[in-house]
């Protein structure tokens, strides 16, 4: 057992219903070991502090001064609500100390085949079974047997590394850097802001893609210096190795290309029911927990689908949860209210009053941490919020669009490219006309919708009118002042994507690597962590991902519309005149907020003075389209959001 270093453990467990939160991670490695035990805990524990949030029922930190290495956590007790499942937590050796965030679905299958080899665990956690596991085989060849969601470092005293690691599909945050002499990691942002060596520069390379995407895409993150570390990797740092890289212990992008280059054979009827048994094995993993559970339930394809085999595998009526909206455009609850019915789920609906959406508006930039600006965060907060009251644990339906070709932006492209539908003589007139439509247009929604119309028209190749359909501000419209060099993506080089069968594929793959982990993603995680509740997302389990990638794009694609097989699996639980219907975003009425209640809030964040002050925006380019907003010609919503949520960041991040 090493006894150099200094464990902290806060294990007086409280009342389940007080204090059950979303678990978070953070520490540090000091690259030049100097500073004395008792500094090392102090900061560790000024870190920590920051991550009260995500877990208040237990904390623990852990440091060995002579290594200059301090690890802490706050945890959510969903498995294993003793002791026993405390962090952080040695190997039984005493040779590797682990912090962790999140669930190993399959945990009790690796304690099997740890049992095999002659194994005895002192508790039921899956930290226990983590650590272990990865003292057994190491860290990339667990994490390849692992089917769940999870953040983590472990440190091996032994060789003095330092690994952090990061689930298949990003599901659960984690960012690192170096600032000074110290490499920081956390969960959270500001949790890394907390140390002595956090430097905190705004990296302005970032600003034209986050204002192109309305996030920021990874491995980036706001600051200069910190990453996100990607989906799917782990990384190891000793004090005397200068930035290692990332290292695949899986690749979405292998399992995708050998999919659908090679996609399974047999009739849709097998094909269909492969896919139904592997579904209701990730959704049955995913309902294990010691603490209540139920799920977000849209009215949609993937929440109806993940309801329905819950209800399938639950001797009770699941519990099912969602919000509605008095404006019809933004009003799905009475379709969830529906689906609850035909299968008998215990529903609760909430309509939210405008006031109630306004008023999460403040919470927003400490809530995501770095500028985040899409707006259906407002309402994944909020269903969050409901959903918390009665459970711990809720499962989600996000990942089916991703994989099963269900975004409107993946046909909408191609739109006068198949089969000569609209011919090239015909686009730029037909273009030209779609964008003076616009203009007249009384309903925002009709004007948004022909404004995009005229910019795909004016576009013949797909990949340059998906990238379209996915920009807010153009990387080159002059907006971030010093015009500065946007930071590398794989959205600049379309000629470097995989060799895909078809354009939606590769789209499909893009989106699964960018805009799945680095938006959807993090709205989920930050909107249910700031109410204390687990987000699970059964249709991102690992081998339903390298499934859906084998199934024939024909069987996703049909026509105009995508979910083709989700629909037939679907259609087993419930009627389909209850779920085939135009797609819904999970919205709410951002432009006529900023034209309303919203409109002196806004007016003070992009006050011309300010801008010019705070010198990141052109404050020209940005009162035009406040003004062009204002007056009704056309709906800039999207693009002052973006704006908005930057600046509302700002002011947060300097009371800090």
């Amino acid at each position: 057992m090493n006894t150099t270093g200094i464990l902290l453990p806060d294990v007086r467990l409280k009342s389940l219903s007080e204090t059950l939160r979303m678990c978070g991670i953070t520490g540090f490695l000091d690259l030049q070991p100097s500073t004395s035990a008792e500094e090392l805990t102090a900061t560790i524990e000024r870190m920590v502090a920051m991550l009260v949030h995500r877990g208040p029922d237990d904390r623990g930190i852990w440091v060995d001064a002579a290594a200059g290495i301090a690890l802490g956590q706050r945890r959510l007790s969903i498995l294993d609500l003793s002791p026993a499942g405390h962090q952080p937590m040695p190997s039984h050796d005493g040779r590797l100390w682990l912090v962790y965030n999140g669930e190993i679905y399959n945990h009790e299958e690796l304690r099997r085949d740890l049992g095999h080899l002659g194994f005895a665990f002192r508790g039921t956690s899956d930290t226990e079974t983590l650590v272990e596991a990865i003292r057994v085989w190491g860290v990339p060849a667990t994490l390849q047997r692992c089917r769940g969601i999870f953040a983590l470092a472990v440190y091996d005293t032994v060789t003095r590394e330092l690994t952090l690691a990061r689930d298949h599909l990003g599901i659960k945050p984690l960012y690192y850097g170096q600032q000074g002499r110290s490499l920081l990691f956390g969960s959270e942002l500001k949790a890394l802001r907390a140390h002595p060596d956090f430097q905190g520069e705004i990296n302005r390379q970032v600003l034209p893609q986050y204002l192109r995407h309305n996030y920021i895409p990874g491995p980036y993150s706001i600051y200069r210096g910190i990453q996100k570390l990607p989906a799917g990797t782990y990384c190891v740092f000793r004090s005397d190795k200068v930035q290692p890289v990332p290292q695949p212990y899986w690749s979405m992008t292998e399992h995708a290309l050998a999919g659908a280059q090679q996609p399974l054979n047999g009739t849709i009827h097998d094909i269909t029911n492969r896919l139904e048994s592997e579904l209701i094995r990730a959704v049955g993993e995913q309902m294990l927990a010691d603490v209540p559970l139920g799920a977000f339930l849209s009215g949609g394809i993937d929440s109806s689908l993940v309801v329905a085999l819950m209800q399938r595998q639950s001797s009770q009526p699941v519990k099912t949860f969602s919000i509605g909206f008095e404006l019809a455009d933004y009003n799905e609850a009475p379709f969830a209210a529906e689906i609850a019915q035909h299968l008998k789920t215990d529903h609760t609906e909430h309509y939210v009053s405008a006031r109630e959406a306004l008023d999460v508006i403040p919470l927003l930039p400490t809530m995501f941490d770095e500028p985040f600006a899409d707006s259906s965060q407002i309402p994944t907060y909020l269903v969050s919020k409901l959903a918390r009251q009665q459970v711990t644990v809720a499962l989600s339906g996000d990942g089916g669009d991703e994989l099963f070709c269900g975004y409107l932006r993946y046909f909408a492209p191609l739109f006068g490219l198949r089969g000569g539908l609209l011919p090239q003589a015909i686009r730029q007139p037909a273009s030209w006309g779609a964008r003076v439509a616009a203009g007249w247009m009384p309903s925002a929604k009709w004007r948004k919708f022909l404004s995009r119309a005229s910019q795909f028209l004016g576009d013949a190749d797909p990949d340059q009118r998906y990238l379209r359909g996915m920009s807010h501000w153009a990387l080159n419209d002059g907006v971030v002042l010093g015009n500065p060099q946007p930071v590398d993506t794989a959205f600049l080089h379309p000629d470097q994507w995989p060799n895909f069968p078809s354009p939606q594929q590769r789209w499909m793959w893009l989106d699964t690597l960018n805009y799945l982990p680095d938006d959807i993603l993090v709205k989920v995680d930050r909107a249910s962590m700031a109410v204390s509740l687990e987000a699970r997302v059964p249709l991102l389990d690992p081998q339903v991902v390298e499934l859906a990638w084998q199934i024939p794009h024909g069987l996703k694609a049909q026509g105009w519309s995508g979910k083709r097989i989700l629909k037939d699996v679907l259609a087993k639980y419930v009627p389909r005149p209850l779920f085939e219907r135009p797609k819904k975003g999970f919205g709410v009425p951002i432009a006529e907020w900023l034209r309303g209640p919203l409109k002196d809030w806004g007016a003070a964040l992009l006050d011309a003075s300010r801008l010019r002050n705070e010198g990141w925006f052109d404050a020209g380019i940005i009162q035009r389209t406040w003004e062009e907003h204002q007056s009704g010609r056309n709906d800039r919503a999207y693009l002052l959001w973006d704006i908005l949520m930057f600046q509302a960041w700002l002011d947060a991040s300097r009371s800090i």
